[in-house]
């Protein structure tokens, strides 16, 4: 059986850094030092290296995020490539991941992966990171199962992915659903298949959506400043399974009532919001109200969904079926 084609496209992050030895700071370098790993990726696929950005993932942008998906789809389509494989910043990652996944429509496995450890602490991880995703990405098993995540030998999709530790190699975690697969010395290993993909074909980002978290007394004036603002939608991290400080509830009427569309998720880590408690503040007033529930989404996950389907629609009732899905 022939080799697969994966292109290996680096954007940066710790990945990339290394530790300096004077002032213990981790900082990006100017020649990767994932060079040497690159040599070894030829024992699974035949490499192709592109060093597209040099950025900790904090500088990423949305507007980065779409056009290295369209990057992704123009070198899919022109070169034939079996899959790809996107190095990247942790702090973002699992946002430009769950990004792409919005806007890629291919079979292809598209693997993003990162460190934990620059290249010259000890037990760096991002050569083995490297090395797993790529043979993630050039397996049969991976193909039509979306954008996935590779860390510390277990393989996620970006949907569920979210980064739960702040220093720990094990920090890519699913909590609800947990990883799809593992990699090991012999083999990849697929135990979980996603039943649906979502994807949405946009050209810009344009929208500006704000991200608020709910906490106990949470003042109305925090609320009161979106709308009057220029934006074009907001998503709340709600109390459990949907619910909001009664102080807040003026300002939520208003801003929809101006059109501006509010989505629930929950701050919590696991389950869904859902339009249950009847007080005031309350899921099903909310809902009654005309605040868009999500279907287990994050909350920075949300905010880039709700950036890309404001650019196809700003009707509620659209909005709430692309929130459910």
């Amino acid at each position: 059986m022939s080799k697969k084609k994966i292109l290996v496209i680096h954007t940066g992050g710790t990945i990339a850094m290394s530790q300096d030895e004077s002032s213990g700071a981790v900082v990006p370098v100017s020649e990767n030092p994932l060079n040497p790993v690159h040599d070894i990726l030829e024992q699974y696929a035949h490499i192709q290296v592109d060093n597209y950005l040099n950025l900790p993932s904090p500088h990423i942008t949305p507007q980065l995020m779409l056009e290295l998906a369209q990057k992704i789809k123009a070198e899919l389509i022109e070169y034939h490539w079996d899959g790809v494989v996107v190095t990247h910043g942790t702090d973002t990652l699992e946002e430009t991941a769950y990004m792409l996944d919005l806007l890629l429509d291919r079979d292809e496995p598209v693997v993003v992966t990162g460190a934990m450890r620059s290249s010259n602490e000890l037990s760096a991880d991002g050569p083995l990171n490297l090395v797993q995703s790529v043979r993630v990405a050039a397996s049969e098993e991976a193909k039509g199962k979306g954008v996935l995540v590779v860390f510390n030998d277990e393989i996620h999709t970006a949907k569920n992915v979210t980064k739960t530790h702040t220093s720990n190699i094990s920090t890519f975690q699913s909590p609800q659903y947990g990883p799809i697969g593992m990699t090991t010395k012999h083999g990849i290993y697929f135990h979980h298949t996603p039943i649906r993909r979502d994807h949405y074909e946009i050209k810009r980002l344009s929208k500006k959506v704000i991200l608020l978290k709910a906490v106990a007394g949470m003042e109305a004036d925090w609320v009161e400043q979106i709308a009057d603002s220029d934006a074009d939608g907001l998503v709340f991290e709600a109390f459990g399974q949907g619910n909001l400080p009664l102080s807040v509830l003026p300002a939520v009427e208003k801003i929809i009532r101006k059109g501006i569309p509010v989505v629930m998720v929950s701050r919590c880590f696991n389950g869904i919001v859902e339009g249950l408690y009847g007080y005031k503040g309350g899921g099903k007033q909310l809902k009654e109200m005309g605040v868009i529930f999500s279907n287990g989404l994050n909350g920075p996950k949300a905010r880039l969904k709700l950036m890309v389907a404001l650019e196809l629609t700003t009707d509620r009732e659209e909005l709430q079926d692309i929130f459910l899905r």
